[in-house]
């Protein structure tokens, strides 16, 4: 028997897929080199973009048809949408799903695939290993705390392990991913559900300085010792305690790993350890990567990121001197509810100030259950997204591209 994995995504998904690959080896069954090979087809999915979901219902439909037509092959659907219907308590949106893909034999919530075996790694230098899960920010624009639920931190001796194991096996290059990298063992210090998250203060943003966690060094005992956690700053407050940049000293302290990267890290977690802690170790990759997603001050509030053009300009600076060699890439959302053109041109400015390596520009996409889903409208028009992002575009990468500045070693797409 063999199966085919397709995966649309982030590295977290991509990371979920060599799982999934150990679980049907785990079984007996071996890789297809395509689709139309496969006995088992599994589509991991993304919810991020309306795009991505498109393309899910595109597959499952041919396979479907292909099904009717006499092919044996069993569709397994998996990932964010699977992740979102079975957190929405209703029960709406898994029976739509069931409408919307009804050729689908097994909708299956990636947490019940879990670490039980090695993941089956598709390249013999670099390996994605996932060191939390799920994200407690809620910006108003994603999904990401609907498919994946609250943050939940993998135990640090566990992923020490794994990464022990990699370069056993000769794999230098290591990328630690999850949705909020820096804000990683704050639930494993404080507990899960002490962690004040914004699902906890209706009708409040950062911006309003909602009261800290506990303002005091926690420690956190591993392998038998102890070790003490970092607490981030924000708007001079204390916000979350993180075990971040030691895990970082960790890996790096790891014989066999040369070059150690990470993916996402929010600019509001990104700790002055945390920069202390990658301008001493050489392994650590100078492209940073820190999600701008707009450079106005109006449209961050609306889109409920906790920090202002000021502060992130600042975080730049701070991480540049400390290595002046970094390169700094982004995401940025062109379009987002309301955003006028002049809103629009102080992100292109703040783009200009900061000088970024690469950019991932995304037209804002309306998401379901979010909460701009519910309290914004949709109001820039397509041409005018289409423009926007045909600026940025031009002016970051391109330009990059002909200056050869562009970062294309950085994998995060």
């Amino acid at each position: 028997m063999k199966y085919f994995i397709k995966t649309f995504g982030c590295a977290a998904n991509e990371a979920d897929s060599e799982r999934v690959a150990a679980l049907y080896e785990s079984r007996g069954y071996t890789r297809a080199r395509t689709m139309k090979l496969a006995d088992d087809v599994v589509i991991n999915t993304c919810m991020i973009r309306a795009s991505a979901e498109h393309r899910v219902y595109g597959i499952v439909h041919n396979l479907t048809e292909e099904k009717k037509n006499g092919r044996k092959v069993k569709i397994v659907v998996t990932g964010c949408m699977v992740g979102m219907a079975a957190r929405e308590k209703t029960g709406k949106m898994l029976s739509q799903l069931h409408k919307k893909m009804p050729g689908v034999d097994e909708f299956l919530p990636i947490e019940e695939v879990g670490f039980d075996f090695a993941p089956i790694r598709t390249d013999p230098h670099h390996a994605w290993v996932p060191i939390s899960n799920g994200c407690n920010n809620f910006c108003t624009f994603c999904v990401v705390p609907f498919t994946r639920g609250r943050e939940i931190s993998r135990p640090f001796s566990d992923i020490i392990a794994e990464c022990k194991e990699l370069a056993g096996k000769g794999i230098a290059h290591i990328t630690l991913v999850g949705q909020n990298v820096n804000s990683y063992g704050a639930d494993l210090l404080v507990g899960e559900k002490n962690i004040q998250v914004m699902r906890d203060l209706p009708d409040k943003t950062y911006f309003q300085k909602p009261a800290s966690v506990q303002n005091k060094k926690m420690a956190y005992a591993v392998d038998g010792k102890t070790i003490k956690s970092t607490y981030v700053k924000h708007l001079g407050r204390l916000r979350i305690p993180t075990l971040f940049p030691q895990l970082l000293e960790e890996v790096c302290a790891i014989d066999g790993v040369k070059l150690i990267d990470f993916i996402s890290s929010n600019p509001w977690d990104f700790s002055d350890e945390l920069i202390a802690v990658m301008a001493k170790n050489r392994k650590l990759s100078r492209d940073i990567h820190l999600a701008l997603q707009s450079g106005d001050n109006e449209v961050l509030r609306r889109m409920n990121r906790w920090y202002t053009r000021e502060d992130f300009l600042r975080l730049v600076r701070k991480i540049k001197t400390a290595m002046p060699e970094a390169r700094i890439s982004t995401d940025i959302i062109v379009g987002f509810c309301g955003e006028t053109r002049e809103q629009f041109e102080q992100t292109v400015d703040l783009a200009k100030k900061v000088g970024f390596s690469k950019a991932y520009v995304a037209m804002y996409s309306d998401r379901p259950m979010t909460a701009a889903h519910k309290a914004y409208t949709d109001d820039v028009p397509y041409a005018e997204k289409k423009r926007r992002w045909q600026i940025l575009e031009e002016r970051i990468n391109k330009t990059n591209l002909r200056n050869g500045t562009y970062a294309k070693s950085i994998r995060y797409a």
